[in-house]
């Protein structure tokens, strides 16, 4: 995995039964984490169901490509080898609406519409879609309208394509399931303006999530798992197999348990096919044992409870989540 762009920022569950998430339910589990945890408050069994029957978000990424004008594709459309620097532009993450092309300014109302139902086609159900638009608010975006839709390639052919949503604390997509090394054919990237620890931020659960996960390690695992020398919010993979933090392979079975738990949330708010991939390539390079939990926190933090940023990392894996002042989160994961 490279180091993908990272975007400038302007601005900068309680316990669950352990012993009820067995390794044998991972699997499971993750498959079906649209009702995972869910215990969380933000997804649930019972929230309201998306529409009967949805349409792949690749099936409808094709249909807004073939509604395109010539015009408009000169605009958001990029050629899949598109580049930036030495990177491919649909690596980027973004901070904003990519190159400053936003919705309301190149799309017709009904294909802003569109764009929409491919956004809530990538989310975990309406309680999905509801935490990455940050329920509705779009963060500092403010308006659904102010984002950026792209399209990579052509979706109407066999060749790859890719489809990039991005706004303020938002980076989202789909890769047309061209044969890359990537999930979700590139990093992913959300946030909220709300610091982590807040009730009023929507990854608030997740923050929770990994604070059971801390509360349950014993004083000696906690040495192992805190770190000193915080990542901030690089995206850089360890190499060499040196991570920062406690292994998977050093906790028991309930604390396991917990570690599949705040898996699971950090997750829910993606569609199935998505978190299933994520899981099997976890599995497919050693499961859990393999993966690292590490705990940062800033100097002028002395809340033993409010951790600054914490980090998820194994072979192919990094899940960098920054929770003070406000969530960052930075996901790049590779395929086994």
């Amino acid at each position: 995995m490279t180091e993908p762009l990272l975007p400038p920022c302007p601005e900068c569950v309680e316990p669950t039964n352990a012993v009820d998430l067995n390794r044998r339910k991972f699997l499971h589990v993750a498959g079906g984490v649209a009702v995972a945890g869910l215990g969380t408050g933000v997804l649930r069994a019972d929230s309201p169901a998306a529409p009967a029957a949805p349409r792949p978000a690749e099936a409808l990424v094709a249909e807004l490509f073939s509604t395109l004008s010539p015009e408009q594709k000169k605009t958001v459309v990029l050629p899949f080898d598109d580049r930036t620097g030495n990177a491919p532009t649909r690596l980027r993450m973004e901070n904003a609406a990519l190159k400053g092309q936003s919705i309301g300014m190149h799309y017709s109302a009904a294909q802003r519409e569109l764009v929409e139902r491919i956004v809530r086609a990538l989310a975990n159900g309406e309680e999905g879609y509801k935490a990455l638009s940050r329920d509705g608010t779009w963060d500092a975006s403010k308006d659904f309208a102010n984002c950026g839709a792209h399209i990579f390639g052509d979706p109407t052919t066999r060749q790859p394509f890719a489809f990039l949503f991005t706004g303020h604390h938002l980076t989202i997509r789909c890769d047309g399931n061209h044969k890359d090394n990537l999930v979700w054919g590139g990093p992913m990237y959300y946030g909220h303006t709300p610091n982590g620890h807040a009730p009023t931020n929507v990854f608030n659960f997740q923050t929770k999530s990994i604070n059971t996960l801390y509360r349950a390690l014993t004083d000696d695992q906690k040495k192992l798992a805190v770190g000193v020398d915080s990542p901030g919010d690089s995206l850089n993979p360890t190499r060499g197999g040196r991570y920062v933090g406690i292994a998977g392979s050093a906790l028991t079975a309930e604390q396991k348990a917990l570690c599949e738990r705040s898996l699971c949330d950090i997750l829910a708010p993606y569609r199935k096919e998505d978190a299933d991939e994520v899981i099997a390539s976890i599995l497919a390079l050693g499961g859990l044992d393999k993966l690292h939990f590490a705990f940062y926190r800033d100097p002028d933090v002395g809340d033993a409870d409010r951790w600054s940023l914490w980090r998820v990392e194994g072979p192919n894996f990094v899940w960098n989540y920054r929770v003070l002042p406000h969530v960052h989160c930075r996901v790049l994961i590779g395929k086994a």
